[in-house]
């Protein structure tokens, strides 16, 4: 019996295992496992939405797992063992493996800023959108990050709040990374929804009332922090190898270089391809976990993985529910001249960023569906 054991069921682990699944449904020699410390699948896609007070689909893990025979197991990983082969959760449970998929994700970095983890709130999880949503209303909200995700956050809480004051702080101007018509439109809209730009500008301190600046202070009553992503430090403790950020190194076929059996994929792995190393996204990481899932396949029936190929195709970015920008891209990231503004970029957006739950449902059926992503030996998209 092979025992797959999979880290985290987000966006790139939770394809993991539906692929996984449904390539392995006709064999009686493997069983798979999921393990995340909770039930709801959380969308981070959404969590802007969340953040403001909107609903959004309650998705649970077990429920998107329901008939692929994989066991889902609820719990928050402690530690693992690499030369056991086991994994630790916080019931004092131990579970082995013989195949392990690291897909633990990231979550917002302090970066060593004081009082970010005792004064901010951050969109880690629908809980912490939640609890963000619940402060919001009149005053001033200080949004500490100026990429997408806080452009994102800032002008949901601007449209969706229009009472408050939102101060969107950061090193770099929104869109910075967009063309010249996308951050164009971006920096009009910002504008239009009211929300004050600071940029060049570094956060020294959060106080419970106030962002303190290397050359100044942001009165706030309610901070947001979005500047930079960390990952767990469990794979630095089972003695994987890392990169300065905490994410496992891997080789061409999205293994760990120092142990072949574990997989890294989503924002946890350090995946390097011809133009540099993967920054985290959804359009990245679902390709790693279908990558994943097929290299799994392929070892089982014993055959060597295929290299995983990848390149960006574009930067979708909301700007409140009626407006939006879609920097079309090149494989390395960089911007093309072709964007979308407008209600066209909305219903882009919103077609590209619909609930995963109808694709894991496709393709728990029609699983070589998900060949489109990672076929070895061609750059996906």
């Amino acid at each position: 019996m092979k025992r797959i054991v999979i880290l985290g069921a987000g966006y790139a682990g939770l394809m993991t295992a539906v692929i996984l699944a449904a390539r392995t449904k006709r064999r009686d020699d493997v069983r798979i496992a999921v393990v995340n410390a909770t039930e709801r699948f959380t969308e981070r896609l959404r969590l802007h939405q969340t953040a403001t007070g909107q609903p959004t689909a309650e998705l649970r893990v077990p429920d998107m797992l329901e008939g692929t025979g994989v066991e889902f197991v609820r719990g928050r990983v402690t530690g693992i063992d690499t030369a056991a082969r086991t994994v630790r959760v916080d019931d004092e449970r131990v579970l082995g493996y013989d195949v392990l998929v690291y897909a633990l994700g990231a979550v917002a970095d302090p970066a060593g800023v004081p009082g970010v983890e005792d004064h901010a709130h951050t969109l880690d999880s629908a809980h912490d959108a939640e609890l963000l949503a619940a402060r919001l209303g009149a005053g001033t909200v200080a949004v500490c990050g100026s990429g997408l995700t806080g452009v994102e956050a800032a002008a949901e809480i601007a449209e969706r709040h229009p009472g408050t004051d939102v101060v969107l702080l950061g090193r770099e101007e929104p869109g910075a990374a967009l063309g010249p018509k996308a951050k164009a439109h971006v920096d009009a809209v910002l504008h239009r929804l009211g929300v004050r730009v600071l940029s060049g500008v570094e956060v020294v301190k959060v106080l419970p009332e106030s962002v303190e600046l290397a050359d100044g202070s942001v009165p706030a009553d309610v901070v947001l922090w979005t500047s930079g992503v960390r990952v767990a430090p469990l794979a630095t403790a089972a003695g994987l190898e890392v990169d300065g950020r905490g994410r496992i190194v891997t080789d061409s076929a999205l293994r760990s270089v120092t142990r072949p059996d574990v997989y890294a994929v989503g924002d946890a792995a350090a995946v390097r391809q011809g133009f540099g190393v993967l920054h985290g996204t959804c359009q990245s990481g679902m390709p790693t976990g279908v990558h994943a899932a097929v290299s799994i396949v392929r070892e089982l029936d014993g055959k060597s993985p295929r290299a995983f190929r990848f390149g960006y195709y574009h930067a979708p970015v909301s700007l409140g529910r009626h407006d939006a920008v879609v920097q079309f891209t090149r494989p390395d990231g960089r911007p093309r001249r072709f964007a979308l503004t407008g209600r066209t970029a909305v219903w882009y957006k919103e077609t590209v960023s619909a609930s995963p739950w109808p694709t894991y449902r496709r393709l728990r059926t029609f699983p070589r569906m998900g060949s489109v992503w990672p076929r070895g030996g061609r750059r996906t998209r």
